[in-house]
């Protein structure tokens, strides 16, 4: 059996510095300017699992496309993608949980051209400890 490999390979990058990476493309809304720019014809995507909805309850109104398909769905150029992605300048705020795999989706929609897509800082907790309105689970 060959012993584990401990050292990180030349050229790998850290979750850490993997999301700073992501970010450093993005500018992030607080939940209010999401909430604006959701009003303004924004899409708000859940990218969540069901589980967590579930759990935590969902924003209203917000599309919810889990993670695992979310290039699919917005990518103007797939065959899968949703009938509102069909435009490279369609503002999308993606939101996950607590705002940190939302922040590579947000990434990945911006290497398909989808140049306005952005992430809810804090995901849908932070929306929640802000007063906006959400669905709860039960």
């Amino acid at each position: 059996m060959d012993e584990a490999v401990t050292q990180a390979p030349p050229g790998s990058r850290g979750i850490d510095e993997i999301l700073a990476a992501a970010r450093a493309g993005l500018e992030r809304l607080d939940p209010p300017q999401a909430a604006a720019a959701r009003d303004g014809g924004a899409v708000l995507v859940d990218i969540r699992p069901a589980a967590q909805r579930a759990a935590h309850g969902e924003i209203p109104g917000a599309l919810i496309v889990e993670r695992n398909v979310l290039e699919w769905r917005f990518d103007p150029r797939s065959d899968a993608r949703l009938g509102v992605a069909d435009r490279y300048d369609l503002p999308v705020v993606v939101f996950c949980q607590e705002g940190y795999t939302s922040s590579l989706a947000a990434a990945a929609l911006r290497e398909l051209g989808l140049y306005r897509a952005t992430d809810l800082a804090g995901g849908f907790a932070a929306w929640q400890a802000a007063g906006l309105p959400v669905s709860l689970p039960g």
